[in-house]
This record gives structure tokens, C-alpha cells and sequence, in this order.
């Protein structure tokens, strides 16, 4: 198994039975779901196809991003992970493939992949466009099953990935893929809200280490527009009960949150809210 794995096993079946998740916005009430899992197995009969989610808040790109770049870590290396989120359907935006240190990536050229990519490390990008590949007939309104799913079958079954379309290096990379440090400042912004209440930045444990910021060490944060000093913590009991503190969180990213309370009712931020972080 790769070494980049967050646990240990003692057999790796990724190459024996391919693994593809799917990840949308279509929830579970129509036709959808279901029909792309018909494609994936008529075309690759030994699939195994995981349900990562199909709750995504509609349209919510940002979301979606951040739950695929939070579950590809945990699954085995070159699992193949279809990801539709995709408001732009049927308009000019590319079709992509990425191939990463670990895994594939498939889904549409509107920063939904990059989190999980760019945490990866990408190798290869591949402009999706052999119609050889897709479904006799395309619809414009989804992709998902007539494109990503038929591409993420026929590589399950072996074919290269150059045989999907060109490659290219130029797609999106959207604001919240990436923070910045500037002045002494890490500048970052909310990607997710969790039903704990937990405000999910972009940032992660490397970009704090740039400001030479260690557990234990108090900070200053703004948040929309509130600006408090907080202690950088290890987990929630580190601070009294209805205190604040900052943390990395179990998916590695910096969270703001509030031993037993809710940090989302306290600053009333949504997602795409800025985030400063500096030394206290």
C-alpha cells in the first residue's frame, strides 16, 4: 500500500477489484444516482461503487471539494473518485481527468477537484474528449452519467489515460484551493460548516508551521468580523466549555471552534467568509 495512507493493511486488492466512489449534489430521491451506477457496471462489471455522498448542498462547489479532498486519503491507491458537482453543465467548461500521486479524479473543470489534487500532488490533467469513451448519446444536462462515469468505467477496465483526450495544463484553480501568507498574515477563507458547529477553513497544518506557529501558542483570528485571540489547540477540552480555540481537524485543516457550543452561531459566517490568522 502507498506509504501516504493514513492507516495499515497487510494486502493491497486496489489492483484486482477497481474501486470508484461517487460524490454529488443529486441527493437520493430521483433516477440519477442509480442510472450512473448502471454505467459504471455495464461497462466494468466488478466495480466496487462506494457512495461517498450524494448530499452536497446544491451547487455548492466549495463543498463538494471539500468533502472529496477529505475522503480520498482513506481510500486505496488508484481508486478512481467521480465527482459531480457541476452547475455549469453542458456550457464550455473542460471535462477532466487528474491523475494524482495516489488516485484519479474525474469530474468538471470548476475547482470542485483541486482541494483533494492539489493535497495530492498532481501528476497528469486530461482534457476529456474522446467520444469513444462517453455514451452513444450525450445529454447536456448530465455529464456525470454520460461522460464521468463511462470514463471512470473504461480506465477501471485498463485503458490509458491518454486515451481519454490531450493533456493540458490549464484549468481552474479556484480561491479556496489555496491560502496565502502575506505580512506576517495566513490568509485563508471558510470552506465548510459542520453540523458540530465547527467553522472548516483552507488552511492546513503546513501553511500555519509558515508563520511558526506551534500547539499551545496563542493567536489572533478574524473572522468575518470579529477579531479575537484564541489558543492553537490539539483537540476541544484543551479550553473551558464555551471557550474558542483553533485546531487542525481530523481532515487536517484548520477549524475554529468552541468546546461544546457551536463557532458558527458565535460569528456567523458562511462559507467563502475570509479567515486571518497571525500571532496573538
Amino acid at each position: 500500500m502507498s506509504k501516504d495512507l493514513p492507516y495499515k493493511s497487510g494486502k493491497d486488492i486496489s489492483r484486482a477489484i477497481p474501486v470508484i466512489t461517487l460524490l454529488s449534489d443529486f441527493g437520493t430521491r430521483d433516477p440519477y444516482v442509480a442510472s450512473m451506477k448502471g454505467v459504471i457496471l455495464s461497462i466494468c462489471r466488478n466495480a466496487k461503487v462506494v457512495d461517498a455522498t450524494h448530499d452536497i448542498a446544491k451547487f455548492n462547489v466549495v463543498q463538494g471539494s471539500y468533502v472529496l479532498a477529505a475522503v480520498v486519503p482513506y481510500f486505496p491507491p488508484d481508486t478512481i473518485h467521480v465527482c459531480v458537482v457541476d452547475p455549469g453543465v453542458g456550457t464550455k467548461r473542460k471535462a477532466l481527468l487528474m491523475r494524482t500521486k495516489r488516485s484519479n479524479l474525474i469530474g468538471p473543470d470548476n475547482g470542485v477537484l483541486m482541494l483533494a489534487a492539489n493535497r495530492e500532488g498532481i501528476e497528469r490533467v486530461i482534457e476529456i474528449k474522446n467520444s469513444k469513451y462517453m455514451l452513444d448519446t450525450v445529454s447536456s444536462t448530465f455529464h456525470g452519467r454520460d461522460i464521468f462515469c463511462a470514463v471512470a468505467a473504461h480506465l477501471a477496465n485498463g485503458i490509458p489515460i491518454e486515451e481519454f483526450g490531450p493533456e493540458t495544463n490549464e484549468y481552474i484553480q479556484p480561491s479556496f484551493s489555496k491560502p496565502t501568507v502575506s505580512g506576517g498574515k495566513l490568509l485563508g477563507e471558510v470552506i465548510h460548516l459542520d453540523d458540530f458547529g465547527n467553522v472548516v477553513t483552507n488552511i492546513s497544518i503546513a501553511e500555519v508551521g509558515k508563520l511558526g506557529i506551534k500547539p499551545g501558542a496563542t493567536v489572533r483570528v478574524v473572522l468575518g468580523s470579529i477579531s479575537s485571540e484564541m489558543r492553537f489547540g490539539r483537540t476541544y477540552g484543551e479550553v473551558a466549555v464555551g471557550q474558542p480555540l483553533i485546531l487542525i481537524g481530523s481532515t487536517g485543516l484548520l477549524e475554529i471552534s468552541i468546546n461544546s457550543g457551536s463557532a458558527v452561531s458565535v460569528y456567523r459566517v458562511g462559507e467563502g467568509s475570509e479567515v486571518t490568522i497571525s500571532r496573538g
